[in-house]
């Protein structure tokens, strides 16, 4: 992957990051949501960082009132992206413009823990998922939700849309599933019991579409195939906390990372009898945000 030779650092003090997401549009600039005292308390920072060859910048920055925890940006404006807070809104903000945000949207009751905009052509759809058990579905467009998607036991932790079917989304939660929904029809359409503990992520693979990685509490990454559920796929062990974020590469169909509470970045290669590629040591804190560039093959 070459991930420890051209590592940057960029402190944020008094800010602990919980998401970081690439541009879709510009390379070396990234999203960053944090939050103070890990989000347990105070306020929040969507930091827009960009790398160049003096390093890592902070091209600037929004507050918001509470902690931040999930970042997406928007498929259609390079200058637009959505944050999910403490407080259970989603926030639009505008890299244009210097006060924030455009729109704040407060459904969800309880901290809003996840949100993702979807990457299928046609549509211009973001998905939000709470500890208070729901996912909500917006059109940015529109100033409420369309629709809510009930049926987990447990706090949501991670929504991710399909990026091969339009209106299909998947959702993470700590009742040990993994759950595949439909916008167009309110119920679940696929219920995997995927971990015997809380599950924190979980990923599309950009090559196959009825693949799916979950990373959870047990340290451990499973593979689901949608079409048999009854086994994983596979099975990667070697975090020794839970896993905070897994995400599979956008190059390569078989490779994925991973980021965990035990302060490691892990690469994978789960067609491999030894998947475990590398294991990165650079933090000395929680990992929790972690994602690979659409633009440049070996960027983390």
């Amino acid at each position: 992957m070459g991930t420890a030779a051209g590592a940057g650092a960029l402190r944020l003090p008094g800010l602990h990051g919980d998401a970081v997401e690439f541009s879709p549009y510009c390379p070396g600039r990234v999203a960053c949501a944090a939050a103070q005292y890990y989000g347990m308390a105070g306020c929040g920072t969507l930091a827009l960082l960009e790398q160049n060859e003096a390093g890592i910048v902070l091209l600037r920055s929004f507050d918001w009132n509470d902690g931040l925890f999930d970042v997406t940006w928007s498929e259609n404006n390079e200058n637009v992206l959505i944050t999910c807070s403490g407080d259970g809104s989603l926030q639009i903000w505008d890299m244009a413009k210097t006060k924030g945000p455009l729109q704040v949207y407060k459904e969800h009751t309880l901290e809003a823990y996840s949100v993702d905009w979807s990457q299928t052509r046609g549509e211009q759809l973001v998905v939000s998922g709470s500890w208070d058990q729901t996912a909500k579905l917006w059109d940015p467009a529109v100033g409420k939700s369309l629709c809510t998607f009930k049926g987990h036991e447990g706090v949501i932790y991670s929504t991710i849309w399909s990026p091969h079917i339009p209106g299909c989304f998947a959702s993470a939660s700590g009742d040990q599933t993994l759950r595949i929904w439909d916008v167009k029809t309110p119920g679940v359409k696929l219920v995997i019991p995927a971990h015997q503990a809380e599950v924190l992520s979980c990923d599309w693979c950009k090559y196959d579409e009825n693949l799916l990685v979950t990373g959870a509490v047990d340290c451990s990454l499973k593979g689901w195939d949608l079409r048999n559920i009854r086994q994983p796929v596979f099975v990667l062990l070697g975090h020794t906390y839970a896993i905070r974020r897994v995400k599979f590469s956008p190059f390569h169909a078989t490779i994925l990372a991973s980021c965990s509470y035990d302060f490691t970045v892990r690469f994978w290669d789960f067609s491999k009898p030894n998947p475990l590629l590398e294991t990165v040591e650079h933090h000395t804190e929680f990992t929790c945000g972690l994602d690979l560039s659409l633009h440049n093959r070996g960027q983390v």
